[in-house]
């Protein structure tokens, strides 16, 4: 990392930038993107040249069986797991700066637990749900998961902290995986539901993505416009009232972008945690504290890992898969740990 530091300005207020390694990551960061795309379609449970792969993309032949596997089955997945990583760690970092908790992700606060209930209902009582209504109900169930956990952290005497607002989130997601898990057993659909609430992108199409990529672009580069504001936000709610900003309708705004990204995710790949909570803090390690950096670098790092995530999973044993959530809690926990105990006397 380097050490020098340059010093941002913003009205009335200086923060403290490293604007060089943020330059980095947004020069190098889609070519680190581009070789992984390369590199993840091209290996797997058969190995395939990387003339079929190019071939498969610029004039693809539906009567090639290589060219198939590329085309249909090993880009979506990849394109998935891209647009994953990124909504998972923008949607981490949105919350981290807004609420100033340093624990604060969609799957430690009841947003991916929400959503997978409204998932396992659609799937037991309307199986034929097309994609885009399955992504509706996403949102709508990450956003009871929201309501339910703010509302019960506000409800004791002193109002929301940080360590509430976790215990709180961890009782919720508890109850919606139980309902969850209570629906699947009732309706028999748990077999359809246990992969993809494992986490995994193997099952994502074309027709998926169509929908989802639009959504999630736009949520980020609404989360890139609103980065300045959060970055105020971040050092406390009089210091940003204080500059001029109306943190109730940025608390707003960024809050249905959370929903957006973090429901498109959970529609894709499942709950898969830790990727919002590692992400933002190794981003602002690396970058600095100001959002307007951490949110598009927080993209980038959080599609990388999660591509490469998908593609040890499917590579540990071909061609069997581990599921990525379980791959990616294996640094998560840990980390959160580390937080935890980091964090202790501030909570």
């Amino acid at each position: 990392m380097m050490k020098e530091e340059a010093v941002t300005a913003v009205p009335q207020l200086k923060i403290k930038t490293k604007p060089l390694p943020a330059t980095l990551i947004l020069l190098l960061g889609p070519v680190a993107i581009v070789l992984s795309i390369i590199v993840a379609v091209s290996y797997g449970a058969a190995t395939i040249s990387f003339a079929d792969v190019w071939q498969a993309i610029t004039k693809f032949d539906a009567s090639g069986h290589d060219q198939q596997v590329i085309r249909e089955l090993r880009l979506p997945r990849v394109l998935g797991a891209l647009l994953v990583g990124a909504s998972y760690a923008v949607a981490g970092a949105i919350m981290q700066g807004m609420t100033r908790n340093p624990l604060a992700d969609s799957g430690l606060l009841g947003l991916n637990a929400g959503a997978v209930l409204a998932m396992a209902i659609c799937f037991a009582l309307f199986p034929q749900t097309p994609y885009s209504l399955l992504l509706l109900f996403s949102f709508l169930g990450a956003a009871g998961g929201a309501f339910l956990v703010f509302g019960v952290g506000s409800m004791a005497r002193g109002g929301l902290t940080p360590l509430r607002l976790v215990l709180a989130g961890a009782a919720v997601s508890a109850l919606f995986g139980a309902l969850s898990e209570g629906i699947a057993l009732h309706f028999r659909i748990g077999q359809d539901l246990a992969f993809w609430y494992a986490g995994g992108v193997s099952g994502t199409r074309w027709s998926q993505l169509f929908i989802m990529m639009p959504v999630v672009i736009l949520a980020v580069l609404g989360a890139i416009a609103l980065s300045k504001s959060i970055t105020l936000l971040s050092l406390g709610d009089d210091i940003a009232t204080g500059l001029g900003q109306k943190t109730a309708r940025i608390k707003l705004l960024g809050m249905l972008l959370v929903l957006v990204l973090a429901g498109s995710a959970v529609s894709v790949v499942g709950p898969v945690g830790f990727v919002g909570l590692i992400v933002p803090h190794l981003t602002r390690y690396i970058v600095g504290v100001d959002y307007r950096y951490i949110i598009p670098c927080s993209a980038i790092l959080g599609a990388l890992l999660v591509l490469w995530a998908d593609f040890i999973a499917r590579m540990i044993n071909p061609p069997y898969e581990t599921p990525i959530g379980a791959l990616i809690a294996l640094i998560g926990v840990p980390f959160f740990l580390y937080l935890a105990r980091k964090e202790g006397r501030a909570l």
